[in-house]
Order: structure tokens, then C-alpha cells, then sequence
């Protein structure tokens, strides 16, 4: 009953990755802004992160690897945030 019910909030989960990366997708559409597809991008490694730690059953030490990719979407969210306030025009 407990795997069932993890499986689950990890499926919804991934799937709320999913849905952020679609709006940041749609943002970036809109404004052609390299932040919201930055964004767009760290949530789809989020989401992904996700979907191979449910499947490899990440729960264990020897599984750490799959949590790379979740390293990269938070290291991208930084870089895309600095980058944004770097490059904007000044008053």
C-alpha cells in the first residue's frame, strides 16, 4: 500500500514539474525572454529527475546519480537568475 501511494505522489509530482515547464515554455513563446527558458528547462530536468528516481526506486545510496539531474535544474535556475540581473539594463 505504501509503494502504491509513493508511486503516486511521485507521479503527480512529475507532472506538476511537467505542467511548470509548459508555462514557462508558453512565457518564453511570448517574450523570447532566456530566463523563462531557462526555467522551462529546469523544470523538465526536475521532472525527469523525478520519473527515473520512482523508477530506480532511488531510495538507496547507490542510486545518488539519479539526482544529477536535479543538481543541473537547480545550478540552471541559479545561472539563469544571475544572468537575468547581470544583463539588465541599468537606470
Amino acid at each position: 500500500m505504501r509503494d502504491m501511494l509513493v508511486a503516486y505522489l511521485s507521479g503527480a509530482v512529475t507532472l506538476g514539474y511537467l505542467v511548470a515547464a509548459v508555462f514557462f515554455v508558453r512565457f518564453w513563446r511570448k517574450t523570447a525572454d532566456r530566463l523563462f527558458l531557462a526555467f522551462a528547462i529546469a523544470f523538465a530536468l526536475l521532472s525527469l529527475n523525478q520519473c527515473i528516481a520512482m523508477f530506480l526506486d532511488a531510495g538507496d545510496e547507490n542510486t545518488a546519480f539519479a539526482y544529477g539531474l536535479r543538481v543541473l535544474g537547480f545550478i540552471l535556475i541559479l545561472a539563469a537568475i544571475v544572468d537575468k540581473n547581470v544583463t539588465a539594463p541599468r537606470r
